[in-house]
C-alpha cells in the first residue's frame, strides 16, 4: 500500500509564490512517475499541472513559473510555485504512477491541499 500526502498550501496575494510537498510512504517504487494535479474543490475536476519521474512534464500554463523536484532519500516531491495567478486557485492532489508520466488514471492519490490565491 502507498499513501500520499501532501502539505505547503496556503493562501497568497497574485504574484506571490508557495511550495507543496507530498510525502509518499509504504510500498513504493523507483520506477514510480509522481506529479501534481489541481482541481476544484469538490469537484471530479483533475488538471494535469507537473510530473517527474525519469523525465519531467509540465503542463503549458505552468511553464516558466512553477517547479517539480523530488528528494528520493525522504521519498517526497514538490512543486515551488512562482508567480501564481488567481486562477490558480484549486486543490492540489499529488499522484503516483507506475509510469513515465502520472495521468487521470494514476495508481495513488493524495487528498489535497488547497492554494488560494487573490488579487
Amino acid at each position: 500500500q502507498v499513501q500520499l500526502v501532501e502539505s505547503g498550501g496556503g493562501s497568497v496575494q497574485a504574484g506571490g509564490s508557495l511550495r507543496l510537498s507530498c510525502a509518499a510512504s509504504g510500498r513504493t517504487f523507483s520506477d514510480y512517475a509522481m506529479g501534481w494535479f489541481r482541481g476544484a474543490p469538490g469537484t471530479n475536476e483533475r488538471t494535469f499541472v507537473a510530473s517527474i519521474s525519469w523525465a519531467i512534464y509540465y503542463a503549458e500554463f505552468v511553464k516558466g513559473r512553477f517547479a517539480i523536484s523530488r528528494d528520493n532519500a525522504k521519498n517526497t516531491i514538490y512543486l515551488e510555485m512562482n508567480g501564481l495567478l488567481p486562477e490558480d486557485t484549486a486543490v492540489y492532489y499529488c499522484a503516483a504512477e507506475r509510469s513515465r508520466r502520472v495521468s487521470t488514471t494514476a495508481d495513488y492519490w493524495g487528498q489535497g491541499t488547497q492554494v488560494t490565491v487573490s488579487s
